[in-house]
């Protein structure tokens, strides 16, 4: 099979295209013919050499795939409700920039209907992703208000669309008036441009001095010490990932006095078992909503696997509004 392998830790340029041997499934596993392969940051960080795949994961990188069952031990196939040719998409720990890839049946989830497989390959990522820490770490309820860190990133755009349809506001930062307004298109009830704003006190302000509800912070750092201060009493902080980096001071005399909660989360090492909890969640509740068009992937790119390296140029420019996706 043709593959997209990390030949040295490096830029974009050291993507490149291999022949390598079809990866054979194991025992609660599926085989994959991939027809298109979601790119997200840690794709990025694990190229650069800083988010290395966890152990007996494969070293290609790779974390969501779309395509058709292509193996697997058929009783264990059909006691999940699959069959050889059915079109899936998939959660994986590593593997999926490749034409084959393996996943564990419970991470494996139909395609939704109406659905191609571009924008398949891009639901398993972030879907996982926002309804663990928005809706299961973090809690967020009807009539509450989510503050959305990186509201046009493939993370944001799905957190605004779901956070809508379970009746919560949203607010978003984003880092330009234009990807403000493509987060209002997507349903964003606020926008803020957080190179001219301070998004801090414009949640204060949006929410008339009462601040938000939940937050999902991609970025850390000193934004840690700004969500303090714009969150409501009982307020939840949900972060996902280090990008303004990973020392933070704030005040804990507000965490105290809001009662605040403060959570991080990572979910690629997290054990098979409750990702595929996470996946009968979005079974139950988020696929119906796709398949009647409540909810949608947002795509901004499309690449063949083979430009691998232009994708990921795309991505550390951040001039994207959704999803990259490659295709095979």
């Amino acid at each position: 099979m043709k593959a997209i392998e990390i030949s040295r830790p490096g830029g974009p340029e050291v993507l490149r295209t291999v022949e390598r041997a079809a990866p054979v499934p194991q025992a609660g596993e599926m085989l994959i013919a991939v027809r298109a392969s979601g790119v997200n940051r840690p794709d990025v960080l694990q190229r650069k050499g800083a988010y290395p795949p966890p152990p007996g994961a494969s070293d290609l990188p790779g974390l969501e795939v779309a395509g058709t069952v292509a193996g697997g031990d058929p009783a264990e196939l059909a006691a999940a409700g699959f069959r050889l040719g059915d079109r899936v998409c998939a959660l994986v720990a590593g593997g999926g920039y490749a034409e084959q890839c393996t996943a564990p049946i419970g991470q494996c989830l139909s395609v939704p209907t109406g659905l191609t497989d571009v924008e398949a390959a891009a639901l398993p990522e972030t879907f996982f992703t926002v309804w663990q820490n928005v809706f299961e770490i973090a809690k967020l309820q009807p009539g509450e208000t989510l503050l959305v860190q990186g509201g046009s990133s493939g993370i944001g755009v799905t957190a605004i669309q779901l956070a809508k349809a379970f009746g919560a506001t949203v607010i978003v930062t984003a880092g330009s008036d234009d990807k403000c307004a493509a987060c209002v298109r997507l349903g964003a009830d606020h926008a803020i441009n957080y190179r001219t704003q301070d998004f801090a006190a414009e949640a204060r302000r949006l929410t008339g001095g009462r601040g938000v509800d939940v937050v999902l912070d991609m970025v850390a750092g000193d934004y840690v010490e700004r969500e303090v201060q714009c969150l409501a009493d009982d307020g939840r902080l949900a972060i996902i990932a280090v990008q303004g980096g990973t020392r933070s001071a704030f005040d804990a005399g507000l965490v105290l006095r809001k009662r605040l909660a403060i959570t991080g989360s990572t979910l690629r090492p997290r054990s098979v078992a409750y990702k595929t909890r996470l996946a009968q969640a979005l079974r139950e509740r988020v696929w119906p909503l796709l398949e009647a068009g409540r909810v949608k992937p947002v795509i901004h790119a499309v690449f063949p696997a083979a430009d691998a390296a232009a994708a990921h140029a795309l991505m550390e420019s951040s001039t994207h509004v959704g999803k990259i996706v490659l295709t095979w």
